[in-house]
């Protein structure tokens, strides 16, 4: 009964949609004010997202209520049938201009399909929703800091894909590293305990020291490196931050 509405909003699996199996159930909620109702901000969705909490029925059911929804949770295929009406009149809403540049001549529109294929990043709407939702999910995925540009968050992660994860970095990092032999003899203890093997000890102990301080200063330099390529960008605009609906 869901599916002319299903089909609209481009769900996924319309035709096969079973409103009655629970899990199914809340993650079409979820995927919903995601992506076509967005009446949360972004930070507010997690209680609707975790779809196994055995609290997510009370969760919803203040969902219904947030949204101005007159059916309750026991009539969920009334509450479905409604809020996808809301999620419609919205996704029109949101892309009237779109649907409207349907009657542009066939040649102006394949004009400027050819346009964005060529520089796709240039079509970038960074108030779109989802496009934050997507750039802040990766965010928090790499641990990248936060940033009210979303653009400057997309290069960071940018930076920080290229360097760690493509293929190459990643195999040097899983290389094996080889110790080399140390001559303790040659390394100054800088005192005496008296006894020998304690010498020695203390001269292996300092060493160790050595390379812990070499490693904490190699992820220093390269916080500092992924903070800089956040915030030392001259071009950014913190007024086109914006989160939610």
């Amino acid at each position: 009964m869901f599916r002319r509405k299903l089909t609209a909003l481009d769900y996924h699996n319309p035709a096969g949609f079973n409103c009655k199996d629970e899990t199914e159930f809340r993650n079409f909620i979820v995927w919903l004010e995601d992506q076509k109702i967005r009446h949360y901000k972004i930070e507010d969705r997690g209680n609707l997202r975790n779809i196994h909490s055995s609290d997510w029925p009370k969760f919803f059911e203040q969902y219904l209520r947030d949204v101005n929804c007159p059916f309750k949770i026991q009539d969920r295929q009334e509450a479905i049938d409604w809020l996808l009406g809301l999620a419609v009149r919205l996704e029109y809403g949101d892309n009237a201009e779109k649907y409207n540049k349907d009657l542009v001549p066939d040649n102006t529109k394949n004009a400027d399909t050819a346009a964005k294929n060529a520089e796709p990043l240039i079509n970038l709407d960074v108030n779109n929703p989802d496009f934050k939702a997507g750039v802040m999910a990766l965010a928090n995925l790499l641990q990248i800091q936060r940033h009210d540009d979303y653009l400057v968050m997309l290069k960071a992660i940018r930076i920080l894909v290229q360097e760690r994860l493509t293929q190459d970095a990643v195999a040097k990092a899983n290389q094996t590293k080889e110790g080399l032999p140390v001559a303790l003899d040659k390394h100054i203890l800088g005192f005496d305990t008296g006894d020998a093997v304690l010498n020695e000890a203390a001269q292996i102990l300092r060493l160790l020291h050595i390379e812990e301080l070499r490693e904490l200063q190699t992820k220093i330099n390269e916080a500092i490196v992924a903070v800089q390529a956040i915030i030392a960008d001259p071009k950014t605009d913190h007024r086109l931050g914006k989160v939610g609906r």
